[in-house]
């Protein structure tokens, strides 16, 4: 693994340069998945929750995450996003609900971060709009997954480190 990259030789964080980089296709995938009560994802699937649309509302979240990044992580660049993909599942076996999430661009830096923040953001949403049926409820298993373009190339979690996938 190469050095920290933002922080510079006198050891102050700062933003990376990245203009000399060349732009390609950006591609990383998140996932994570927040854990509740079955009466609390039965609620969920049957559209019955007191808020409304809770996953229709999560996804919209998570892609406003995607792209509200750079204002949440001090040191991350804005990007022009190409696409941000947001997959819901409801699962008994959890009980809970999978986010997984792949977002694109074409520039000079990855999209991991806007992947894990847009994961994070809708599962977020999910506790908001259900908290007063379930304030039990766990968000885990946040993580990469896999990204794809750049000097570093290609990157897959491990089979057997992943998060679970639906």
């Amino acid at each position: 693994m190469s050095s920290l990259t933002h922080f510079d030789d006198q050891g102050q964080a700062h933003m990376v340069d990245v203009s000399a980089k060349p732009a390609t296709l950006r591609v990383a995938v998140a996932q994570g998945c927040i854990r509740m009560s079955p009466d609390t994802l039965r609620t969920i699937v049957q559209g019955m929750a007191g808020k409304g649309d809770v996953l229709g509302v999560a996804r919209i979240a998570a892609i406003q995450g995607a792209k509200r990044t750079a204002d949440l992580i001090p040191l991350c660049h804005p990007l022009p996003l190409s696409k941000v993909a947001v997959e819901l599942e409801c699962l008994d076996t959890l009980p809970g609900v999978v986010c997984r999430v792949t977002a694109q661009t074409v520039g000079p830096t990855g999209v991991e971060m806007e992947a894990l923040t847009a994961v994070q953001v809708g599962l977020l949403t999910i506790y908001d709009m259900c908290k007063a049926m379930d304030r039990g409820m766990t968000i885990t298993d946040v993580g990469l997954l896999e990204k794809r373009g750049g000097r570093s190339g290609h990157w897959q979690r491990e089979a057997d480190t992943a998060p679970p996938r639906p």
